[in-house]
């Protein structure tokens, strides 16, 4: 199993004011995730926008965090796509480009049958001598992954893990890593001895996140006092309410892209009151 970290963030991709990939954005964000409790960066993901990113700028990100992280952490490249084909092909330039390891979600929209999706990871798996994390989020995909089906795909060559989005699934499967697909769940993958989860709060409290997986003993009560954190993070799609909560502490990332729209008064109040009652607000005042 390749040992790609505990904390790995589901990294933003930020826009500058046209909406276009911010490049220097993107070092201070790698710099400032990796300084503060994150093992690797998830990129061209969900939280990512990567369903807005051409080709052409999906591939570029992964180039440009492969060559800015230079050692100091993991990267895993999202690489899903409900075309099998496409999913191959942004598989085979993320190996190219110098990714750790992949993320590939199962077939959203078109709803493949069973032995859709083994043949769809079979194909995938061939693309790459790189690991392959599945990701089954049932709620965005509209299809379930079940762990009878996941320890079957676990046979496949190269497919390592999985983030696991849904709760009611989780428990050891033979031959994967489980990855936490929700902040929220964290707590119970590492209390199942697995190596812990693909995270969005950690762009704001990655210092907690890595607490719990070194401190065991503290583990419950440090996920009770983020209870409100994953409670607020919610009111938005997580890559709004991420990219709104880092601009509140002045760490600038953009707007995201239509269809998403930025947090409106009321939204960023509620951030402001989280972020303020965790001393966040404080410290970005401090550093200022």
């Amino acid at each position: 199993m390749p040992g790609l970290g505990s904390i790995l963030t589901a990294m933003v991709t930020p826009f500058d004011a046209d909406l276009r990939v911010d490049e220097e954005a993107t070092v201070a964000l790698i710099t400032h995730l990796l300084a503060h409790g994150s093992d690797g960066l998830v990129i061209c993901g969900t939280t990512g926008e990567a369903s807005t990113l051409t080709d052409e700028e999906h591939l570029r990100v992964i180039e440009l965090v492969a060559s800015e992280i230079d050692g100091r952490g993991t990267i895993v490249a999202g690489v899903g796509s409900n075309d099998t084909r496409h999913a191959v092909y942004l598989t085979e330039r993320a190996t190219e480009l110098g990714a750790d390891a992949l993320l590939s979600v199962n077939p959203y929209y078109n709803r493949p049958s069973r032995r859709g999706i083994v043949r769809h990871y079979e194909e995938v798996a061939k693309a790459t001598d790189k690991p392959i994390l599945l990701y089954n989020i049932p709620q965005r995909t509209g299809s379930d992954m079940p762990n009878d089906l996941l320890a079957e795909l676990a046979q496949i060559d190269g497919i390592v893990g999985v983030k696991q989005a849904n709760q009611a699934n989780l428990a050891k499967i033979d031959g994967l890593m489980i990855y936490a697909g929700n902040d929220d769940m964290l707590v119970d993958v590492l209390d199942l001895g697995e190596p812990g989860g693909i995270l969005v709060a950690s762009h704001l409290f990655g210092e907690q996140f890595r607490r719990m997986v070194d401190e065991p003993e503290r583990r419950h009560e440090i996920d009770a006092s983020l209870a409100d954190v994953y409670r607020d993070m919610s009111i938005l799609p997580l890559a709004v309410a991420t990219k709104a909560a880092l601009g509140l502490i002045g760490l600038s990332v953009g707007d995201p892209r239509l269809p998403y729209v930025p947090a409106d008064e009321r939204e960023l109040a509620t951030l402001r009151a989280m972020l303020e009652r965790h001393g966040l607000l404080r410290q970005a005042s401090l550093q200022a």
